[in-house]
């Protein structure tokens, strides 16, 4: 047990810097304005193909782990 907790803040840090990196990698339509609350007249559904499948299912598989990693490490 004192292995994993040694060993535990580790990979926290790692899956943080991979979940920061796939955040920021993932591409969005969303300009400026419609941060504001202007649509742009560009209110066109898509679905995600591909590599940006890929990236989306492998961010939330990395926020899991996080997630689980942070559960452990208030139980131990």
């Amino acid at each position: 047990m004192e292995m994993i907790v040694g060993i535990l803040p580790w990979i926290q840090v790692v899956l943080a810097l991979m979940l920061t990196a796939l955040i920021l990698t993932q591409q969005t339509d969303a300009a400026l304005g419609s941060a504001f609350g202007g649509s742009g007249g560009e209110n066109i559904a898509r679905t995600r193909r591909g590599g940006e499948l890929f990236l989306f299912r492998l961010t939330i598989f990395i926020a899991l782990l996080f997630a689980l990693s942070s559960i452990v490490a208030l139980v131990a």
